[in-house]
């Protein structure tokens, strides 16, 4: 593999996608011919043959040969029981589980309620499950996951109403990685100290000063700061939670799900098959009455999840259903659900299917297409379904290929990274090197798709190569150590290798480059063959102390179209294909698309007033990763709106609205760019040459693009009423197909010029409705240039 500095792309090689060479050794033979003296004796022997068999003593050297052989066997055989004796009386102490104890205080978004301290009530053990299962994902995602067993909820103290303490234990197994109270308090600040944005310790803020680890056979002393703030504390006799374990399905109400193992606490906190039996009634009322087409296959997996075995590990791991799933039996049975199940069934709780856990995707997807007369949809190399069935089920893609996610195109997994491009977008030789805190991360599921569903900015070096994952090793790297970290010498070649890495990912700058030692185990390494090359030539290598290469990035490049191989409008679909406009998010109101917006940041979302305007309170949701309305996508997420911002620029109505918590960027969502500040304090569309907006087609409810361009604001005020925060547009052509509508709060997008990234202009104040040829309105838009200083001080005061 052949990095080029020039232009920071991997060159291939015709000889293969790795430096690799094979010598095979020749021995020559000749033929030497026999005389008739020394021909072999005749095999045929005849019938009066006097055939005697006779014993021969062994030689004096065979005999010496045999008194070796016996002498090494026999020193085999002791050594054999030595190192049993050793292994077992002397080891086995060292290698038995180790488990720590812990203790945190949440002082946010959790309080202490009498009903915790005893373990045997309904509360504590919805508690415990959660910030067990909250705890498990933080290691599972983890350097320390090798060797990570589980996690157990000891107690909850505090006192009532106020900050809440957790007691826990942690397992590992010394036999895959041998760990130390260091490491796993490493690992639980990184994820403590994100706060608003922790991927797991989520809806909690947690002190990092009273975060205690500490050997299980070590008495566990309080932080200073924890015990400052704590009075006498009420006794507690703690019940040690057994650990998840794979079980048979008992309930004969779902004998008919399509897996046979489930386990205990469920979703729903049953610990036992016969407190479900106790509950079944109500669930069974839910699917009698056909609130939803799909209630039983939902409520069975509440009831019996889907439960996968970790085999040599403290513990089992549950599946829920996918959160998508879950608003849709919300959508139609949630006005049916008793109280105390209600609050069990948070979707916000559950994983997505391409986001941060496992879950199990609604099934029957085709049928569904074809129940709803959109039998057109399928094997159509548009994405409808979140597991791609209703493309990876067609002819061209057989069993066991991975769909392209655009068009219709399936590669085998061995094609993937193999120096040909063969997906029409080039995605199967993206990111063959990228960044990712373990190879787990990104092997954990079975791919159905080469595209990257999630970003990570920092992290191990991974590269990929047919397939096959490993790490990039530093071992012939010169280096310096600073406070027991390798830090790498400031080599100019090797931080443009680096840097170059970044922009590959999106990301604009380097912020760190080390060396740690890896702590996964069997995994293949390759290393650069010379580090003071110009090209870097990478080949298959051992790597006998497992030092690894760590890079850190920063600053998401925005307003880019990370799938599209070529810049500018060149090949730019009319029709919208995935990854097209990643910061376009469809606004869902009681599930009904009502409004879009636009996504600025992670957790913030830019659109009109209008949207809002006489509505009574109810639920709002945003989409974003969809081109189609009623589709759903591997990599499309929801989230729920919280909150609102409006703003106070004189005759602007752009509201800025707060998502509950932020998406996950990747190739499909990404933010938009707001103008700079020459385009503020000038003409903001003097140096923009392309512009357009996006609409969605009325009958095949598909996001399609609309070119516009800037004109008279004597039109829009002939339409409409014009204020000094407006900008008029209208189609560049005289005539349209007229195949598409605006909703309120879709944006003006225009083209910078590197011809690489889009900016946001301006976003519509209502609704555009198609127009006949010949009399189309003008469009009138906000203006973006008048909220920037608005809406950079509001993202960073909001958190």
């Amino acid at each position: 593999m052949t990095l080029t500095m020039d232009n920071h792309k991997i060159a291939n090689k015709k000889r293969g996608s790795w430096d690799s060479k094979v010598s095979i050794s020749t021995v020559s033979t000749t033929t030497r011919p026999y005389s008739r003296r020394h021909r072999a004796p005749s095999s045929i022997l005849s019938s009066d043959s006097d055939i005697r068999f006779t014993r021969k003593k062994l030689s004096s050297s065979v005999r010496c040969g045999c008194y070796i052989l016996a002498g090494f066997l026999t020193f085999l055989l002791f050594a054999a029981i030595f190192v049993y004796i050793a292994y077992t009386y002397v080891l086995s102490d060292d290698l038995t589980e180790k488990s720590f104890r812990g203790t945190f205080r949440v002082i946010e978004g959790d309080t202490f309620l009498p009903e915790l301290a005893d373990p045997s009530t309904e509360l504590f053990r919805v508690h415990s499950r959660e910030y067990r299962e909250k705890i498990n994902l933080v290691f599972r995602r983890s350097e320390l996951r090798p060797g990570f067993d589980g996690t157990e909820i000891l107690a909850f103290d505090g006192e009532d109403g106020k900050d809440l303490i957790v007691h826990f234990n942690l397992h590992f197994d010394p036999h895959q990685l041998n760990v130390d109270e260091f490491a796993i308090m490493s690992v639980l600040l990184d994820e403590i100290n994100l706060r608003d944005n922790a991927r797991f310790l989520t809806n909690i803020t947690i002190d990092p000063s009273t975060l205690d680890v500490q050997k299980s056979d070590a008495p566990i002393t309080t932080p200073a700061t924890l015990r400052a703030t704590s009075t006498e504390l009420p006794s507690t006799t703690i019940e040690i939670t057994p650990p998840r374990k794979c079980h048979p399905i008992e309930l004969q109400y779902c004998k008919h799900l399509p897996y046979n193992l489930t386990s205990y606490p469920n979703v729903l906190g049953h610990t036992s098959v016969k407190e479900i039996e106790d509950d079944v009634i109500a669930f069974r009322e839910l699917v009698d009455a056909e609130c939803y087409h799909m209630a039983y296959e939902f409520v069975c997996q509440l009831l019996q999840p889907s439960c996968s075995v970790r085999i040599n590990k403290f513990e089992d791991e549950m599946i829920m259903p996918c959160r998508s799933f879950c608003r849709d039996f919300i959508t139609g049975c949630g006005s049916r659900l008793p109280e105390r199940i209600k609050t069990f069934l948070d979707c916000s709780r559950f994983p997505e299917f391409g986001g941060i856990g496992t879950c199990r995707p609604k099934p029957g997807c085709i049928q569904e297409l074809k129940s709803k007369a959109m039998s057109p949809r399928i094997c159509d190399g548009i994405i409808d379904c979140e597991d791609l069935s209703d493309e990876t089920a067609c002819a061209y893609c057989p069993a066991g290929y991975l769909h392209c996610g655009i068009g219709r195109k399936c590669i085998r997994p061995a094609n993937r990274c193999d120096g040909k491009q063969d997906c029409p977008d080039n995605s199967d030789e993206r990111n063959c090197l990228s960044l990712a805190p373990t190879i787990f991360n990104i092997t954990q599921y079975d791919p159905i798709s080469p595209q990257q569903t999630k970003y990570f900015d920092s992290g191990y070096v991974i590269y990929n190569e047919k397939g096959t994952y490993g790490k990039l090793c530093t071992e012939n790297v010169k280096k310096i150590v600073e406070n027991d970290t390798y830090i790498l010498d400031r080599n100019p070649v090797l931080e443009s290798v680096a840097t170059s890495l970044c922009k590959s990912i999106s990301y604009e700058k380097l912020e760190s480059i080390q060396m740690k030692r890896d702590s996964e185990e069997n995994i293949p390494y390759v290393q650069m063959k010379d580090p003071n090359a110009s090209e870097l030539t990478f080949v298959r290598a051992v790597c006998p102390n497992k030092e690894v290469l760590h890079v850190q990035c920063s600053e998401l490049d925005c307003g880019v179209q990370a799938l599209r191989d070529q810049a500018g409008i060149e090949g730019l679909s009319k029709m919208a294909r995935h990854g097209d406009w990643p910061w376009h998010i469809a606004l869902f109101k009681e599930d009904i698309h009502v409004c879009d917006g636009t996504l600025i940041s992670s957790d913030w979302i830019i659109t009109t007033a209008s949207c809002f305007q006489g509505q009574p309170k109810a639920e709002w949701i945003a989409k974003a990763g969809q081109i189609r309305t009623d589709a759903s996508a591997p990599w499309q997420q929801t989230r729920r709106i919280v909150g609102m911002v409006k703003s106070p620029v004189e005759g602007s109505t752009i509201v800025m609205v707060k998502l509950e918590e932020p998406y996950i960027f990747s190739d499909f969502i990404r933010p938009i760019c707001l103008p700079e500040e020459h385009f503020v304090k000038g003409n903001i569309l003097s140096n923009l040459s392309y512009c357009n907006t996006l609409g969605w087609a009325r009958n095949r409810e598909q996001l399609q693009r609309v070119q516009i361009q800037v004109t008279n604001m004597e039109k829009c005020e002939n339409v409409s009423i014009a204020t000094v925060n407006s900008i008029c547009t209208e189609s560049p052509y005289s005539t349209k197909d007229c195949n598409e509508e605006e909703f309120a709060g879709s944006p003006i997008l225009c083209l910078l010029p590197d011809q690489k990234r889009w900016s946001l202009i301006g976003i519509s104040n209502w609704r555009i409705a198609c127009s006949k040829n010949g009399v189309e309105r003008p469009r009138m838009y906000d203006k973006i240039t008048s909220n920037i200083e608005w809406i950079q001080k509001t993202i960073s005061a909001i958190t």
